[in-house]
């Protein structure tokens, strides 16, 4: 589960930058949260909101980039431990406008936690070198933290927990030492690590391609709950099928006890997304894994959104604390209906270009009071009162058109 992540010098966010999935001290939905009775409770969702180009993407892409750097050596190598659900690479790129920025690392640090411990990882890279690279561990409610290993350019310091496993310290600066041991290592605390940045699932409904990459199978185990979930987001589908010669699976519906079938690919663009999304978030659910989606809100109806929300929220569905983060522009969603307000976070541009990143929780009214539990979000956030303004500030003069 993640608990925070925090970046520098990363694309369009110049600044340092702290995403948090730690709960703050509020009354509203506590029954929804991730609970541990030694650690502090994490949110089972969050939404990233604001203008185009303000940055929300590139808070995903940031996330997505540290995760696709520690496990794509080690898939390329054919040494995962589980199967990836992840789109492609992202670069590393530094924040370009700024003389500084551009020569400095880009660096990530990251908190998350595996089984009964919770792990720092961090690295700070700088033209696809490690500058530095650091794990640590501790135990969900310990005070102590040990030391995994340290690296600083190319002297890399081992830990007592694996110091003395004869372990080669002579590694590419252009690899990550964790994805080193994962390749070369069967060492316990390494692949509880490996396991978590594996199990990761990355998508984005920007790019087309996403929507015709379909994991779903035909086993009845899989199959009945998968329908009963379209059936009940209002997809009135009993039966599917992979049709090999066409390439395309079949869809199958009853009509006045007739079966009926049509190929996915003419049925409508919402059903589509559903039938390439819900799999991959039922793999989520039944796994207790973190969902980093871009757009999710793309082509579906703001109900379905709701309906997909609720899957997390919920604890008797979400049994295994898994976790989504997204993307939106859907207005009738950002409601005290659906999320706390730390679940609501806004991207945007400051004067230098760079963006920043804050939750609707972090912001204070005149008085120095928060938003209330009770106002209207997403009225408020089209008046502007939010700093994310999803409108131009000055709007064309259409008499000069005229």
């Amino acid at each position: 589960m993640l608990c925070q992540f925090g970046f520098k010098n990363f694309k369009s966010y110049k600044n340092e930058t702290i995403f948090d999935f730690q709960a703050g001290e509020l009354s509203e939905f506590k029954e929804s949260l991730i609970k541990d009775d030694k650690a502090t409770p994490l949110l089972p969702v969050s939404v990233v909101y604001g203008p185009n180009g303000g940055g929300k993407t590139t808070l995903l892409q940031a996330l997505s980039c540290l995760i696709t750097m520690v496990v794509f050596p080690i898939h390329e190598l054919k040494k995962n431990r589980m199967n990836l659900i992840v789109q492609q690479r992202v670069n590393c790129e530094p924040f370009l406008y700024d003389e500084k920025s551009k020569n400095e690392p880009t660096e990530f640090n990251l908190y998350f936690r595996k089984n009964n411990n919770e792990y720092r990882y961090y690295v700070a890279i700088k033209n696809d070198i490690v500058v530095s690279e650091s794990l640590f561990r501790r135990g969900i409610g310990a005070k102590k933290t040990a030391v995994i290993f340290t690296r600083e350019e190319n002297n890399i310091d081992l830990g007592a927990s694996i110091g003395k496993s004869g372990i080669n310290t002579d590694v590419n600066p252009k690899m990550l030492f964790l994805s080193f041991l994962a390749i070369n290592y069967n060492i316990s605390v390494i692949v509880e690590v490996q396991e978590w940045f594996e199990s990761c699932v990355i998508r984005n409904y920007a790019n087309p391609i996403t929507d015709l990459k379909i994991m779903i199978n035909e086993n009845e185990s899989f199959k009945k709950p998968f329908l009963n979930l379209l059936n009940e987001m209002g997809i009135d589908v009993c039966d599917y099928r992979y049709d090999s010669e066409k390439e395309d699976f079949l869809l199958t519906r009853k009509v006045n006890n007739v079966d009926y079938s049509l190929l996915l690919s003419k049925e409508s663009a919402g059903t589509r997304k559903l039938f390439g999304s819900l799999p991959i978030l039922m793999i989520a659910l039944q796994t207790g894994r973190l969902a980093i989606i871009d757009e999710l809100d793309a082509k579906l109806h703001p109900k379905l959104l709701r309906y997909i929300i609720s899957l997390f929220t919920d604890p008797k569905i979400n049994k295994f604390g898994a976790q989504l983060l997204f993307t939106s522009h859907d207005m009738s969603t950002m409601s005290n209906e659906v999320f706390r307000r730390d679940e609501i976070w806004f991207a945007a541009l400051d004067d230098e270009h760079s963006s920043e990143l804050y939750s609707l929780y972090e912001i204070r009214k005149e008085d120095g009071k928060r938003v209330n539990a009770t106002a209207s979000y997403n009225k408020q956030y089209l008046e502007g009162r939010y700093g994310a303004d999803p409108y131009f500030k000055k709007m064309l003069d259409w008499g000069d058109w005229a």
